[in-house]
């Protein structure tokens, strides 16, 4: 039987999103709050922000830098700085994963091209 209510699946952050997105193999990620640093993985990326699946949440708005490197076409090690726009904690009954929704803040034209580029193409 699916748990799913209707209002989570409607409700959904993730649902809102403006640009094409591509799945990634869970690509390690570094991120940065304060004294604290962990890691996650990222499931999809866009131009404009990226899923990364964490049991660590951080608050909306705050503002983190993050590290990873991007397989090819891009072949490129990334470090910019993310807005948290959207947190989801574990909850065991939930069928949504854990993790938070991050917004590139800065990002230059020729990496945020490349991106866009990538995520645009049919095998990607």
């Amino acid at each position: 039987m699916n748990d799913i209510k209707q209002t989570d699946v409607l409700e959904r952050p993730a649902d809102r999103r403006r640009n094409l997105r591509s799945p990634l193999l869970a690509l390690k990620v570094r991120i940065e709050e304060g004294d604290r640093c962990f890691f996650g993985y990222t499931k999809n990326i866009s131009r404009s922000g990226m899923f990364v699946a964490t049991l660590q949440t951080l608050p909306p708005e705050s503002e983190v830098p993050v590290s990873l490197h991007l397989p090819p076409p891009i072949d490129r090690h990334l470090e910019c700085r993310c807005v948290v726009v959207w947190n989801r904690t574990y909850k065991p009954d939930s069928p949504y994963e854990p993790g938070v929704g991050l917004r590139f803040v800065g990002l230059d034209e020729k990496m945020e091209s490349a991106i866009n580029a990538w995520v645009q193409q049919p095998s990607a």
